[in-house]
């Protein structure tokens, strides 16, 4: 494992993992400052959590301080399905449809660029 990354996790996002997937191709391989302009102008719900997590792996590399914070780049996010919270919604003659709560689990890996 290269030692000159720094990661961050978010998990248990109550969010669809395919809706929160598409923020986080955006910034992929894009420098931090870079992928915070992004994220400032998504009109998406799901930037909050990937911020927060972009945010949480930068505070992480500060803590550090062995890295040139002027230099990082997401070398890696991705988004994992967490569980998933099953509820039910009442349907005509007494039947219940089952409503499929989905989690996210945000993990974001910084690196400096080559």
């Amino acid at each position: 494992m290269d030692e000159h990354v720094v990661r961050a996790k978010g998990r248990y996002i109550r969010m669809a993992p395919r809706k929160v997937r598409i923020i986080a191709d955006t910034i992929r391989s894009k420098r931090v400052d870079e992928a915070s302009a992004i994220l400032a102008f998504a009109p998406r719900r799901a930037v909050g959590p990937v911020k927060k997590v972009l945010e949480s792996a930068l505070d992480a590399a500060r803590k550090a301080g062995n890295f040139d914070l002027e230099n990082l780049m997401v070398r890696e996010i991705y988004v994992d399905q967490g569980p998933t919270l099953k509820r039910g919604r009442s349907r005509a003659r007494g039947m219940m449809t089952q409503i499929q709560k989905k989690t996210s689990h945000i993990t974001v890996v910084l690196g400096e660029a080559e």
